[in-house]
């Protein structure tokens, strides 16, 4: 087999961030991704829930809570620490469909929802969490090729048989010259598949297990398996939000393995419950 073309098969170039066109109506790829992460999230959240025997329905509506809480955070995310690309153009602000939200913004705008819902209907958040979970990490997977095609999110220029085209207007300053750079949106949608595996994997043996997995440990193996890969993901990209010197990404990410381990040593180590926004009397009949 001729080595070139093995290595040409390895290459992606972007398409476009719209699929078709219809007068002045654009469907994008990126907010098709969205939707597609969203449904799936849904259903598959659902399913988990039944095995959980919580009422699938409360799936439905907290979905409802987390997309009016996560997408607007995420954007509000990435603007504010990009607002020197706004604060001249503001009707750019809420032009999600062109690319530029936080995946750290959408968690924060999820959290809080989750828990004023639990806190309303009464449910353990940690049950919500866990069923979440698995659910939130496949999405990001689908989400991340939101990014290629809309060619962002990518890392330093490379020369790897793996490797991602950008054309000359979306190249960073300084990179004008390269042609090739890391596809760092690929790197991190098939690093959180494994994350979905994992997370999938504990959820079904945890229904078997005796005793049974905690309340919060699978959220809790969310936070710290996902921001693992971030962290050093994260350090390959060349548009990274930033704050100063620091990439606030690799930060939230670091923070997110350093709660991750201590809830999982709470739990584990020292058998202790993580406190919850309902009674624990409640959490226990749940």
């Amino acid at each position: 087999m001729d080595t070139n073309h093995l290595f040409l098969a390895f290459q992606f170039t972007s398409p476009g961030p719209i699929i078709f066109e219809i007068g002045p109506l654009s469907i994008r790829w990126y907010g098709l991704l969205i939707a597609s992460a969203v449904l799936i999230g849904v259903s598959l959240s659902q399913y988990l829930a039944s095995r959980r025997q919580i009422d699938p329905e409360l799936i439905g509506d907290l979905a409802i809570w987390l997309v009016i809480a996560a997408i607007p955070c995420a954007r509000l995310y990435y603007v504010a620490f990009e607002w020197e690309s706004y604060v001249n153009n503001p009707a750019n602000i809420i032009a999600i469909w062109k690319g530029g939200i936080a995946i750290h913004g959408a968690i924060l705008g999820g959290l809080i929802a989750t828990l004023l819902f639990a806190k309303i209907k009464q449910i353990p958040f940690w049950q919500l969490a866990d069923i979440v979970a698995p659910s939130l990490i496949l999405g990001q997977a689908i989400g991340r090729w939101g990014n290629f095609f809309n060619s962002e999110a990518f890392g330093d220029p490379t020369d790897l048989p793996w490797k991602l085209y950008i054309p000359p207007e979306r190249r960073p300053f300084g990179f004008e010259s390269y042609e090739y750079f890391h596809p760092t949106f690929l790197y991190e949608s098939l690093w959180n598949l494994m994350v979905f595996t994992l997370l999938i994997t504990l959820f079904f043996r945890g229904l078997k297990s005796k005793p049974p997995l905690k309340p919060g440990t699978i959220f809790l193996v969310y936070l710290c398996a996902y921001s693992s890969g971030r962290i050093w993901i994260e350090g390959l990209r060349t548009d990274s939000l930033m704050l100063g010197p620091l990439k606030i990404a690799q930060f939230v990410s670091l923070s997110g393995i350093i709660l991750g381990l201590f809830g999982l040593i709470w739990l584990y180590g020292l058998k202790r419950t993580l406190p919850d926004v309902v009674p624990k009397s409640h959490s226990s009949n749940s």
